[in-house]
């Protein structure tokens, strides 16, 4: 498919225009008030000239959607289009007949962040470059790992030498050059622009190349045209950084700007306990985003000592009427067994706060049980096994004796001993 696609990237804080190529990442007036190690300033967003006048229904519909030119540059992954889950028993055991789970863990690498690396190495083809750099705390690095190795191109990753193992191991299974970083993702991040100013690489890095927040808006097309023609009231997001939350607000305000919806859906954001800088910006009248030297979180890829998109979080939150969440770290990792068990989703730490996020949103009267509700899971939990394992527990072997067996559940009905 190949169209003209006409667009410009707005800045969401002086609301400046500027034209789209290589290297333009952020607002060059904004980012004079950048400070190193801090918020992103002068993120930009795209906005696109025009949008079609029907809600997708596959791929190609969706491209429609993106500023982008020939869909052909997209990586040959079948990413996207993920199920929106009906999930019954969570229906009943919540008393929430319109609870949705939309699963994102059925993408290529497992997480929702192949949504963004697939437009960002499309961009980067078209702009005629080969290799793309981008921090992570794990699942975007291994997203673009992916992406890269199904497209011919290299992928350079600055992740925490902490990260969990499955997304080291699945990094370089795609044949990815990684780079473990001693210390948080926040100085993974910094390491990863220096890296990318002094090799002439394109950042991926997230709140910082526009592509990103743009990629994710598809998980919101998507629910919009899987629940059509019904419209979600709220969806809950898992949010660190909080670019998939402004992704998923970007998407339905596209789809509102063309005709297509009532309303931004009010959007909830849930965070781990150990990784609050969001939520205690959203209580805050004065919306300050302060540094959390000390986070640290089971839900690893929340994990954030500044989340880089703070601004533009802080704004969909206030446009959406939406709220912020805090979930406790016990009730993070409750949560994983708890989706699994109700819908047969199996989530790592940080989606899972998403599931948990919306029992708490319940008990603090946000969300109401007749309301229409999405919550939105971001990873496997393949990804992080050893932090699902906190909440289970592994029984004994047993002998290969039918007795023994029958030591665990009692002779059959209607039968002695």
């Amino acid at each position: 498919m190949t169209a003209t696609m006409a667009y410009c990237l707005r800045c969401i804080e002086c609301g400046k225009s500027w034209e789209p190529d290589a290297s333009r990442y952020v607002c060059p007036a904004c980012a004079a008030a950048q400070e190193p190690g801090g918020l992103t300033r002068g993120v930009l967003a795209v906005e696109l000239e025009s949008l079609p006048p029907r809600l997708p229904d596959g791929l190609a519909a969706t491209c429609r959607f993106l500023p982008l030119a020939d869909a052909s540059l997209l990586p040959p992954l079948a990413i996207g289009w993920t199920p929106l889950l009906e999930v019954p028993a969570l229906r009943t055991a919540l008393g929430m007949p319109h609870l949705y789970v939309k699963d994102d863990t059925r993408n290529p690498s497992a997480s929702t962040k192949d949504r963004a690396a697939a437009l960002v190495v499309a961009k980067a083809r078209e702009y005629g470059l080969s290799t793309i750099a981008a921090a992570s705390t794990g699942n975007a690095a291994t997203a673009l790992a992916a992406a890269c190795a199904a497209s011919g191109m290299k992928a350079i990753v600055f992740v925490p030498a902490s990260a969990p193992e499955a997304k080291l191991v699945q990094i370089l299974s795609y044949g990815a050059q990684l780079v473990p970083v001693d210390g948080p993702y926040d100085a993974a991040f910094e390491l990863c622009l220096a890296a990318c100013q002094r090799y002439g690489w394109y950042n991926r890095n997230t709140a910082y190349n526009p592509y990103t927040i743009e990629g994710k808006k598809t998980a919101s097309l998507e629910i919009a045209a899987q629940l059509a023609p019904s419209w979600p009231d709220a969806v809950v997001v898992p949010v660190g950084d909080g670019v998939i939350l402004s992704g998923v607000a970007k998407g339905f305000r596209d789809l509102v700007r063309a005709g297509l919806g009532p309303r931004l859906p009010r959007l909830i954001a849930a965070q781990a306990a150990g990784s609050p800088a969001i939520y205690d910006a959203v209580r805050d009248p004065a919306r300050v985003i302060r540094l959390h030297s000390k986070a640290a979180s089971v839900a690893d890829s929340l994990t954030v000592s500044m989340p880089r998109n703070g601004i533009g979080c802080l704004m969909d939150l206030a446009e959406s009427g939406g709220d912020a969440v805090l979930v406790p770290e016990d009730e993070v990792v409750a949560a994983i067994g708890a989706l699994a068990r109700g819908s047969g989703v199996f989530a790592e730490p940080a989606a899972a706060t998403a599931y948990a996020g919306l029992l708490v949103a319940r008990r603090q009267g946000l969300i109401d049980a007749g309301e229409r509700v999405v919550v939105l899971i971001t990873g496997s939990g393949l990804k992080d096994v050893r932090a699902a394992a906190r909440g289970v527990v592994r029984p004994p072997a047993v002998a290969p004796l039918i007795e023994a067996v029958d030591a665990i559940f009692g002779p059959p009905a209607g039968r002695g001993a």
